[in-house]
């Protein structure tokens, strides 16, 4: 992992260019006074959805877990939006 340290002041007069590099995988270190005050860095893949749906068609939980399952569904709201399998 590339990691480059630049002031804000700097990142903010080259908005662009910093973007530009964490697209291609390095993270940018923002320093203020010095201090260390934020790092910008690849985004991580997202797929969390499917991940979930992978493992709930895998089989039955085991009866605890079918329980927690149980309890979490209780509070969802009716309407939600379901989630995307990116």
């Amino acid at each position: 992992m590339v990691v480059k340290t630049m002031t804000a002041t700097e990142a903010s007069r080259n908005f662009a260019r910093v973007l530009d590099r964490v697209e291609r995988g390095e993270t940018i270190v923002l320093t203020r006074g010095g201090r260390t005050i934020a790092a910008i860095g690849p985004a991580t893949p997202r797929g969390n959805g499917r991940a979930v749906n992978a493992l709930l068609a895998a089989g039955p939980p085991d009866p605890e877990l079918a329980s927690e399952l149980d309890a979490v569904r209780s509070l969802l709201v009716p309407d939600a939006v379901e989630w995307r399998a990116d």
